[in-house]
């Protein structure tokens, strides 16, 4: 048995990859310099910093769609991770491109994730442009908090008690860009689109049905004719439609017609799952209750934990850290704590 080093993994990378690929061996490096590991690639370090770190395993307790199911076989924000990660890894393997990046970026993707989904993004929002005096409708202040943006403040800022996981910049690069509203500048070949949509289109599809909410009849027929009748033949008409697409053209992305059927298929779940329905009807208790979190904390900063309180932020900026970090479970518990009156016992 051989011993492989960090220099042989590079240099098979080197053979291997499509020279299209990112390369560990040229990494564009990290924002604190480090010695490099003797047996992993600056790649391999960061996928094993991110799945050991707390804000992964978070993701357990963080809702995907439905909040707080009954029900073993649900999806949360970690199996959610985890299938992107695998289908993202499925892709990039035949285009010859990094798969240790490509898993990396995928399994950071939905660090900053809040808790309750993406319900919790809006109420986060809505409370900071309260607190700033700004107009809580404007579509300016509709963004002031987003996922991506807050995936990268945690791995540069907020792990390990303030020191952040020193990732590779592309790393980084790829978690803020993830969902396409920025721009992204290293070729691991993945903004949003093929990996994180198509998972969730898919999966979102079974946990609807396995509720009840939706079934394989509902489903439009154009977009389903063209990805297919399960969900396991979509994520594999996706997958090889990506794959066939983008060895012929170059950069990594859908052929038209999928991508029509796929974005035809999402629009569908927005107005028929994600935007109403029974799988939103405790949707507005989550939202206030965080937005009371925040007034709460934003008002008594003192409460918040001292690693939250390390670098010189602004107390809106603390208190989003902190509740965005909350799995659902804790923000309830921690909102009963704060909130609902306790029953007492004479002594």
């Amino acid at each position: 048995m051989r011993l492989k080093t960090r220099e042989d993994l590079e240099r098979a990378e080197r053979e291997r990859l499509s020279e299209d690929a990112t390369f560990a061996d040229a990494s564009a490096g990290r924002r604190v310099r480090e010695e490099p590991d003797r047996l992993r690639t600056c790649f391999q370090c960061d996928r094993d910093r991110i799945l050991h770190s707390k804000s992964f395993r978070r993701l357990a307790h963080k809702t995907q769609v439905f909040l707080a199911p009954e029900g073993d076989h649900y999806r949360t924000r970690l199996i959610h991770t985890l299938e992107v990660a695998q289908v993202a890894r499925s892709i990039a393997r035949p285009l010859g491109l990094n798969e240790d990046l490509t898993e990396a970026v995928a399994l950071g993707h939905d660090l900053g994730h809040t808790p309750f989904g993406h319900v919790g993004e809006r109420a986060l929002s809505h409370a900071i442009a309260r607190y700033r005096g700004l107009d809580p409708d404007d579509p300016a202040s509709k963004r002031l908090f987003r996922h991506n943006e807050q995936g990268a403040r945690i791995v540069e800022l907020l792990e390990r008690d303030g020191r952040g996981l020193n990732l590779t910049r592309e790393v980084v690069d790829g978690i803020r860009c993830h969902t396409g509203s920025l721009s992204g500048t290293p070729p691991h070949g993945f903004g949003d689109p093929p990996p994180t949509t198509s998972a969730y289109v898919c999966h979102d599809i079974d946990d609807a049905e396995r509720a009840g909410l939706l079934s394989e009849r509902d489903l439009p027929a154009g977009p389903r004719a063209v990805l297919g009748a399960s969900s396991s033949e979509r994520i594999e008409t996706m997958v090889h439609d990506v794959v066939t697409r983008s060895a012929q053209r170059g950069d990594v992305g859908m052929s038209e017609p999928v991508w029509s059927a796929m974005m035809a298929m999402r629009s569908f779940l927005f107005d028929n799952l994600y935007s109403h329905g029974d799988a939103k009807w405790e949707e507005p208790k989550a939202y206030a209750m965080l937005e009371e979190l925040f007034d709460h904390f934003v008002s008594h900063v003192d409460e918040v934990p001292s690693e939250y309180r390390l670098h010189d932020d602004a107390p809106d900026v603390q208190v989003a850290d902190f509740v965005s970090g909350m799995t659902d479970r804790y923000a309830v518990r921690l909102y009963e704590d704060l909130k609902i009156p306790k029953s007492w016992r004479a002594r």
